[in-house]
């Protein structure tokens, strides 16, 4: 664990965070991700042989060389690769299948062949020629952060060198992918889906990936069991997402600029999700979330409008940096039994689950009562002011649970601390008794559901 000074734990307490801050918690994990990466290859030197079998351990060293000598060339083409953030499912799911003892599944056939396509795509956004043998997963054979190809069931011969890809999927006839100048691969063959890049969030800052194309988007975690799935978007409706992120960067700068600061230096790629059933119309009906384990990027079904595409990254940069920080400093020794009311989720919270969604939803009642106090038309304040006073109510419903917790550590106490006291602050620009009334309704009525759902479980 590394000391964070009070000062930090103040600001990323009332849901801010400078460069500076953010730029720490983005290192911190970056660091993780290369220890990751040793471990894997440490751990597949060390397994049996029924586990990882010398040819496969053969050709994780290949891989691993074929790494090495793009970071020789260009060491910032291959972080973009092994820092991109669907790297860390893979890694992580990857090391637990080398260190277990049942002999190797397709699964984790899958998982020490995608290392393949991620020293292929380091050497192609390094410029160096290679020759590689992809495996397909599922439809696709992907390239981590560039693309994909559709293909069978067979492998995907690749050959790259001066700019141009070469790729043979068994049984079909090659394609041609040629690198453009500002590093985008592109095809007249239909079978090559590049990754949609998005602009930065602030000038200078990097482009965001819409990725739809990696194996590790979606997959696992339970996340298909909440409506959480991910696959490729068509042409339309890539040209919604990048319509809809255009309109995003003026509505982040309305609750401030720490909020553009969050999304350029935080958000490293967003992964469309399918519309789960009945969440259509022009409203927030729409589900996101992220993966601790995919630091930096916002997994979330396209919001109906560009506002609530910016509520949503609020939302979610939120738990980034929760997750960020608790790899630096234990913010509570509580355990991981779900037991506690949640007026966002029908379901008992862990305690750990509890202060993310609390710290998530300041966040939002701050952002709205931004949006509210600068919208000039009616129907915009209103719809903010509806917003703002449903996040404040449910954080009001939970903030004493978090503040009377004798497990938070003295930093978790500082946190939550900053949080209650931007949660007063928030009383300077009360909503209108209307919306505050509906609000507090409806937390009530969902305290009432939580109650005969969950009998006796704690409030």
């Amino acid at each position: 664990m590394t000391a964070v000074p009070d000062s930090v734990l103040r600001e990323l307490g009332r849901t801010e965070g400078g460069p500076a801050i953010l730029g720490l918690l983005a290192r911190a994990h970056d660091t993780r991700r290369l220890v990751l990466l040793r471990a894997v290859l440490d751990a597949a030197a060390a397994a049996p042989a029924h586990v990882c079998p010398p040819p496969l351990l053969d050709r994780l060293r290949e891989d691993w060389a074929l790494l090495e000598a793009a970071e020789r060339t260009d060491r910032a083409a291959v972080r973009t690769v092994l820092f991109h953030p669907l790297a860390g499912p893979w890694a992580q799911r990857l090391l637990a299948g080398l260190i277990g003892t049942r002999p190797a599944a397709p699964g984790l056939l899958d998982d020490l062949a995608h290392l393949t396509a991620l020293a292929a795509a380091a050497a192609i956004r390094a410029g160096m020629p290679c020759a590689v043998r992809l495996r397909p997963h599922g439809p696709l054979a992907s390239l981590p952060t560039l693309g994909a190809v559709r293909s069978g069931p067979g492998p995907v011969e690749l050959s790259h060198a001066d700019g141009e890809l070469t790729l043979r999927p068994a049984g079909a006839p090659a394609l041609t992918v040629r690198t453009q100048p500002d590093g985008a691969l592109t095809s007249a063959d239909p079978r090559w889906l590049p990754v949609l890049m998005l602009p930065g969030a602030l000038p200078g800052s990097r482009p965001v990936p819409l990725d739809d194309v990696d194996p590790y988007g979606a997959g696992g975690d339970g996340l298909p069991s909440h409506g959480l799935s991910a696959a490729p978007v068509d042409d339309q409706e890539r040209k919604a997402w990048a319509e809809s992120w255009t309109g995003v960067e003026p509505l982040l700068r309305i609750g401030g600029d720490h909020r553009l600061t969050e999304a350029a230096v935080l958000l490293r790629c967003v992964v469309p999700l399918d519309t789960p059933p009945g969440s259509g119309g022009e409203g927030s009906a729409h589900c996101s979330g992220t993966r601790r384990e995919a630091f930096g990027a916002v997994l979330s079904s396209r919001p109906a409008t560009p506002l609530y595409f910016a509520a949503t990254l609020v939302h979610e940069l939120q738990h980034t940096k929760l997750s960020g920080l608790a790899d630096l400093v234990p913010l509570h020794r509580e355990d991981a039994t779900p037991r506690h009311f949640a007026p966002w989720r029908p379901d008992p919270r862990p305690f750990d689950g509890l202060l993310h969604g609390t710290y998530s939803h300041l966040a939002l009642a701050d952002y709205w009562q931004r949006y509210a106090l600068h919208a000039r038309r009616v129907v915009h304040r209103d719809l903010a002011w509806a917003e703002h006073a449903r996040c404040r109510e449910q954080v009001g419903a939970v903030l004493p649970v978090l503040a009377g917790s004798t497990a938070l550590s003295r930093e978790g106490r500082v946190l939550v601390n900053e949080m209650i006291s931007l949660y007063h602050r928030l009383d300077d620009s009360p909503p209108p008794p209307g919306h505050l009334a509906r609000a507090q309704a409806y937390v009530s009525t969902a305290k009432v559901i939580w109650q005969q759902r969950n009998g006796s479980r704690r409030l």
